[in-house]
């Protein structure tokens, strides 16, 4: 793996890179890129460009298959057994209303700046490296523990498709490791190097591999769907089969959709994986917009008709909250075991899409990561013949296998919600601050003060909600601090003019939308676990360790070598240009 850079040449000068640390983290760690490198100039230097063959079906699809994967089949149950009963379909429509509200921000961004590092890029034109690095390294690593714990489910639902128990028969039990760590699963090894295979031979073949997948899972979907209607009774929307439980369509009222909601929100993870591939996009201006939300649009309609299915098929207090859907044509009788199995093969199919979406999204970000330099640059290598990060693809690819073949999927679970959600509330922010501030003319902080005081709102509204017991003094201070956050939103849209305009596509109702997403990801981050925040808290810190022993080095020595500031050697291809926009090619005119 090379080492580049004057810092890692000897014991000696690291020795003296490390005793210069705090004059390098005051240059590096807020230093902001600019869009034309991270479209253009940065690409050319390591390796090529990635092949533009993606359109927007394409993007829809991989939208869909990086959606609806297991995770409906288990979340669904417990929403509606445990939070919000037959309501469970309005928290579907909730949890979809928010994640359009961040895919619109995410679409902003990849329209204006169309490169592989999706989230990262965005955050590291905007807030600088060592916050990009932060957000970036967390989001990787929640795709790797993920896909693992999507690459183990797949042995479970094999086995329910073909009635056999992946865990006395598929997983080996070795007795002298601790428990969640002691079931090797060579199936989902097997699953994930086939499809890193797949992802690093071509993008293009990963596309039509994931459109018939997701062709399949859609038509077993729709099969679900279709017995639900008709095996089901409308009257289970409203009666319970023990009287003695609540009734009714909201049994557990109006915070019992929102606790829903929370709950069915992480089945929308996976769009942003979509705005990884906007390099590979060939018209980016359309496709992308089209792409992203049209994929949100069509799963949340998906996603409601499943509830509504399940919903009809059993009374909220008689669904399993671990198989709601087999687990209903269990009960329905011996003469309907059989859709059990229908079930599992439908599930399968599911999983390989969404474990194929993911691992094409980590693969990029890690490519986008590498061109910063604050990565060894041997991740950002794009094959010449197959235009993939094959590189990245190998290495992310073994580390999720390692990961599978032995963590249990209640481990790894428990590891994955927040690091998105934090990613999620950073974009939010991103946007506004992009729209808001120009670091030629105008000062940053009104902005960044707004970005606080609506966050510590937010923060503030959380915890009564989630802590605080029910009763009209938590109603009123909920209600005062919902008139604090509007007042916010209302002050700041008055009194600061917005300093850029996007070129093509951007976020409507700006800066309202964006302030309901960083509302409802704070809002989210709240309905987590202990754990969860641990897991965070040691794996950023870790995070941190590495930018101040290697990133920081290995980035200032790009900047004194002048790799990050000088133009390429490489001529820049006249279709990027036109495909990013008027703004970016006077920036590329200025930095030729």
């Amino acid at each position: 793996m090379e080492i580049h850079g004057s810092s890692f040449s000897s014991f000696k000068s690291y020795f003296n890179a490390l005793r210069d640390t705090p004059r390098r983290l005051a240059r590096r760690a807020g230093s902001v890129s600019t869009t034309f490198d991270e479209t253009s100039g940065v690409r050319f230097r390591y390796g090529g460009k990635m092949r533009k063959s993606l359109r927007w079906y394409d993007l829809i699809c991989f939208g869909v298959g990086g959606m609806v994967g297991a995770g409906v089949f288990v979340t669904t149950g417990t929403a509606s057994h445990d939070k919000a009963g037959p309501a469970v379909v309005l928290s579907y429509v909730i949890a979809g209303f928010c994640a359009l509200l961040s895919a619109f921000c995410y679409t902003e961004f990849a329209v204006h700046m169309p490169v592989a590092g999706g989230a990262f890029s965005y955050i590291r034109v905007t807030f600088g490296e060592f916050t990009a690095f932060l957000t970036g390294a967390n989001l990787i690593m929640d795709y790797v523990f993920s896909n693992a714990a999507v690459a183990r489910s797949f042995t479970t639902y094999l086995g329910t498709a073909i009635g056999v128990s992946a865990e006395s028969k598929w997983r080996i039990t070795i007795s002298s490791l601790p428990k969640g760590f002691n079931q090797i699963d060579f199936i989902a090894v097997v699953v994930i190097s086939i499809l890193t295979i797949i992802i690093c031979y071509s993008t293009r073949e990963s596309s039509l591999l994931n459109m018939i997948l997701t062709a399949l899972h859609i038509l077993f979907i729709m099969f679900v769907i279709i017995m639900g209607f008709w095996k089901g009774d409308s009257k289970n929307f409203t009666t319970p089969s023990d009287p003695s439980h609540p009734s009714g369509f909201f049994p557990f009222g109006a915070p019992g959709v929102f606790n829903g909601a929370t709950l069915v929100y992480l089945s929308y993870i996976g769009y942003d994986a979509v705005s990884t591939l906007a390099e590979e996009v060939k018209n980016p201006v359309t496709d992308i917009p089209i792409g992203v939300t049209g994929s949100v649009i069509l799963v949340t309609v998906l996603y409601c008709l499943m509830a509504t299915s399940m919903s009809m098929l059993l009374p909220y207090d008689l669904i399993n909250p671990e198989a709601p859907f087999s687990g209903a044509f269990t009960i329905k009788g011996n003469g309907w075991k059989w859709v059990s199995n229908v079930i599992g093969v439908g599930a399968s199919f599911g999983i390989l899409t969404s474990l194929l979406v993911a691992m094409l999204g980590q693969a990029r970000y890690l490519c986008v990561i590498g061109r910063s330099n604050v990565v060894p640059i041997w991740f950002a290598k794009v094959h010449p013949k197959t235009s993939t990060p094959v590189n990245a693809s190998m290495f992310l690819g073994i580390f999720t296998a390692a990961i599978a073949l032995f963590t249990d999927l209640d481990v790894l679970l428990n590891l994955v919600s927040i690091g998105t959600l934090f990613v999620f509330f950073m974009v939010a922010n991103a946007v506004i601050y992009r729209r808001y501030v120009s670091n030629d003319t105008r000062s940053p902080w009104p902005t960044v003060s707004f970005l606080l005081s609506f966050s510590f709102t937010s923060v503030i509204f959380t915890l009564l909600w989630w802590v605080v017991p029910g009763g009209t003094p938590k109603v009123f201070v909920l209600g005062v601090c919902s008139m604090v956050a509007i007042g916010l939103v209302v002050l700041f849209n008055y009194a600061v003019p917005q300093a850029r305009k996007p070129d093509f596509w951007g976020v409507p109702l700006m800066p309202w939308i964006p302030c309901v997403s960083i509302f409802l990801d704070i809002f989210l981050l709240g309905n987590l676990d202990g754990p969860s925040y641990i897991r965070f808290a040691v794996f950023s810190a870790l995070v941190v360790v590495v930018y101040f022993v290697y990133s920081v080095h290995a980035s200032f020595d790009a900047e004194e070598e002048r790799v990050l500031s000088q133009k390429s050697d490489e001529s820049i291809d006249v279709e990027d240009l036109t495909s990013i926009g008027p703004k970016v090619q006077k920036e590329a005119t200025l930095f030729a």
